[in-house]
């Protein structure tokens, strides 16, 4: 530090900012090249939706042919059963996966055993490690018409084994139920987190008031975690059908492809197998746009309502 001639503290100078702050430009160096190389790089990449894309000629090289591919997705056959199937599966998704994660978080933060609390939260949380191909195996095994536990159990029980993989109006609760089952416990967390800074001043003037346990949920923990909810659901809205790949395509077969082709694997298999990359790139371009316009409107209406927005 120097004093200037009217004796004020000048700052130092922008140099020795940046000398004595280069720890801290270190510290973000990583994160934001990895940033810049596998996120922002790799969106140039999406002009070949405009393009008619040949490896030989290259990105830059390829011929420009406009909306061309759009128009062919959005005049074929199977667009629409496409796009309602990744709507309706996303928001079957989103409507039953939501609310669980809630109710585990504020049921676990009134348990008074710790013990019981950490066992619950092991127990919930685990299922989140199990990869896809394992989760996927144990669906098939869990529901085969001859050897599943699940079919065992109907019989036993004096009904007929179900073939809940050959028939189509399972896929969708399969699919959405046991990822509730595996994500539910992982999601807890953030709630969990959110209700350990709730004054216990509240909770003691509650108790005063004679106020029931349930009273005290709906009063103070939902609206102090109201903001943590409405964060979250913005952010799920924001990617209602970028519903996963790799769950739905492993559980994908000859008799339940009409209810589960979903823009991810209809991309897949248009641009990884069938070598049309420009048709696959212009399917996914529009997957993205509409859920980049889906967290636009969600997040105005939830500023309007609560003044809660994540933008």
């Amino acid at each position: 530090m120097r004093k200037s001639d009217a004796g004020m503290i000048a700052r130092p100078s922008v140099g020795k900012r940046i000398r004595k702050s280069l720890p801290y430009y270190a510290l973000i160096a990583l994160p934001l090249v990895y940033l810049l190389v596998f996120r922002y790089y790799p969106m140039l990449g999406v002009q070949i939706a405009f393009k008619n894309y040949k490896a030989k000629l290259g990105i830059w090289g390829s011929p420009w042919v406009g909306l061309k591919y759009f128009r062919d997705f959005f005049g074929s056959a199977t667009a629409g059963s496409i796009i309602l199937n990744t709507f309706l599966l996303s928001l079957y998704y989103l409507v039953a996966s939501f609310p669980f994660p809630i109710i585990l978080a504020i049921a676990l933060n009134e348990c008074r055993s710790q013990k019981f609390k950490k066992v619950t939260q092991m127990v919930t949380y685990m299922p989140y490690f199990i990869s896809t191909v394992v989760l996927v195996s144990m669906i098939l095994q869990f529901t085969d018409i001859s050897s599943g536990f699940v079919n065992q159990i109907i019989v036993k029980l004096g009904g007929k084994p179900v073939n809940f993989m050959g028939t189509m109006s399972y896929f969708r609760s399969l699919y959405v139920w046991t990822g509730v089952w595996q994500s539910m416990g992982y999601s807890a967390i953030v709630y969990l987190a959110a209700l350990t800074g709730v004054p216990q001043e509240l909770y003691e003037a509650a108790r005063v008031d004679g106020a029931s346990k349930l009273r005290r949920i709906f009063s103070i923990d939902i609206p102090y975690i109201a903001p943590t909810i409405l964060t979250l659901f913005i952010l799920n809205t924001g990617s209602i059908l970028s519903i996963g790949f790799e769950k739905i395509y492993l559980m994908q077969n000859s008799i339940n492809t009409p209810v589960s082709e979903v823009i991810s694997t209809y991309v897949y298999k248009m641009g990884v197998q069938n070598g049309n990359f420009s048709f696959s790139t212009a399917v996914g371009l529009f997957n993205s746009l509409v859920n980049l316009f889906m967290l636009l409107v969600v997040n105005s209406i939830s500023k309007k309502l609560s003044n809660v927005s994540v933008l």
